[in-house]
C-alpha cells in the first residue's frame, strides 16, 4: 500500500500535531518569489507527464484534498498547480453547505459519489473534513443531520475520525493515492486578504459578510484543525500543513509534494505484448503502402 514521501511539512502520524508549531510563512532561508515560480513551472511540466502515464497505466487514482480558512488560497493553488494537466484527466469538486437530499445520507456519501476513477486526479476543494471542522465549531448544524443516536459530542468526533480513517484506508487499499493539504494562513494575513477583497473592485465578489463571522471563531477552528489532522494523518493518507502566507512558496511546495509522491509509484507506460507488436508492424506496413 502507498506510503507518503517525507517532508518538513508532513503532519506526524503519532497524533501529536500542534497547530501553533506549524509555520504560516516560509523559512528565512527559503527561496524567493522568482525561484518559486520557476520551480512551479518545472513541477507543472513534470506533473503533466506523470498524469499522462497515470491515465495510460490505469491502475491508480489520485485524490487531493484541500482544506483551509477563508482567503488561504485554495482556488488559486489548485489552478496554479494543475494548470498544465490535461482537463480530461482531472476533476475538481467544491463542497458547500449540504442539501436536504445529502443530509438524508451519511456524512461520507456525497463525496463518495465524486471519487476519481483509476487513471484520473480528483480534487476536493473542501471535503468530508468539514464534518469535523465547521460542524465541530458549529455543533448546532447537527440538528439538521437527523442522527439516529444521541451521542456525546466528544464521542461523536472520535467516531467520525474513525470513519474517515477507515474510509481512507479502504480507498488506499484499492489504489487511490490520497494527499491532504491544510493551507495554513495566519490570522494577520487573512485580515490583509479580506481588506484587499473589500478595497479592490475586481475582488469584491470573493468577499461575504459570513467570512467575518467565521473569523471570530478562529481559535475554535484552529483547535478543530489540530484535532482532525492529528487524528487522521496516516502514511497512506497523509496531511501536509502548508505555510500559506506566501502564495508563490505555497504553490511550489504543493506541486513539489504532489510530484514527489507520484514519482514514488514508478509509473511506466503499459508494455505492449510481442504478438501485438507484430500485428502493429503489419498494420504500419499496410498504412505505408497506401497512396497519399
Amino acid at each position: 500500500m502507498f506510503k507518503a514521501s517525507s517532508s518538513d511539512y508532513l503532519v506526524p502520524y503519532n497524533g501529536k500535531f500542534r497547530h501553533d508549531h506549524a509555520p504560516t510563512r516560509p523559512p528565512k532561508d527559503g527561496p524567493d518569489k522568482k525561484t518559486c515560480k520557476r520551480r512551479l513551472t518545472k513541477r507543472v511540466d513534470e506533473l503533466d507527464d506523470l498524469q499522462r502515464i497515470l491515465y495510460a497505466r490505469d491502475r491508480y487514482a489520485v485524490l487531493l484534498i484541500f482544506q483551509a480558512m477563508d482567503a488561504a488560497g485554495k482556488d488559486s493553488t489548485i489552478r496554479a498547480v494543475m494548470s498544465g494537466v490535461d482537463p480530461a484527466g482531472c476533476q475538481v469538486y467544491s463542497f458547500k453547505k449540504p442539501s436536504a437530499h445529502e443530509l438524508d445520507h451519511d456524512f461520507l456519501w456525497r463525496t463518495s459519489l465524486c471519487l476519481p476513477e483509476r487513471g484520473r486526479i480528483g480534487i476536493f476543494n473542501r471535503s468530508y473534513y468539514e464534518e469535523v471542522l465547521a460542524v465541530r465549531v458549529h455543533p448546532e448544524f447537527l440538528r439538521y443531520q437527523k442522527l439516529p443516536y444521541k451521542t456525546k459530542e466528544s464521542q461523536l468526533w472520535a467516531e467520525r475520525y474513525e470513519s474517515i480513517r477507515d474510509h481512507e484506508k479502504h480507498l488506499a487499499r484499492n489504489g487511490t493515492i490520497i494527499l491532504k493539504f491544510w493551507l495554513n494562513v495566519s490570522y494577520e494575513e487573512q485580515r490583509n486578504r479580506f481588506l484587499s477583497r473589500i478595497q479592490e473592485p475586481s475582488k469584491n465578489w470573493k468577499f461575504a459578510e459570513g467570512d467575518i463571522a467565521e473569523r471570530r471563531s478562529w481559535k475554535e477552528y484552529m483547535t478543530a484543525y489540530e484535532k482532525a489532522l492529528a487524528a487522521t494523518s496516516r502514511p497512506w493518507a497523509p496531511w501536509y500543513a502548508i505555510p500559506a502566507d506566501d502564495k508563490p512558496y505555497m504553490r511550489s511546495l504543493v506541486a513539489d509534494i504532489l510530484v514527489e509522491n507520484l514519482k514514488q509509484l514508478k509509473l511506466q507506460y503499459p508494455i505492449v505484448r510481442p504478438e501485438n507488436l507484430a500485428v502493429f508492424k503489419k498494420i504500419a506496413a499496410m498504412l505505408e503502402k497506401e497512396e497519399t
